[in-house]
């Protein structure tokens, strides 16, 4: 029993590796609130920069 358990969950471990391999996750990366109120505001400063030099 003992054999077959560490054979079955080695098959199994290997089958589950090759699968996470073959689907990668197309999730995107997490961004802290923080860190999305930071970019926000950078773009607002790149936008009033650029509309205030083509006046």
């Amino acid at each position: 029993m003992n054999r077959k358990k560490k054979i079955f969950t080695k098959l199994s471990q290997k089958a589950k590796k090759s699968n996470l391999k073959a689907n990668p996750k197309n999730k995107p990366k997490y961004i802290s609130k923080a860190d999305r109120e930071k970019l926000e505001l950078e773009a607002a400063q790149i936008t009033s920069d650029a509309s205030s030099q083509d006046d």
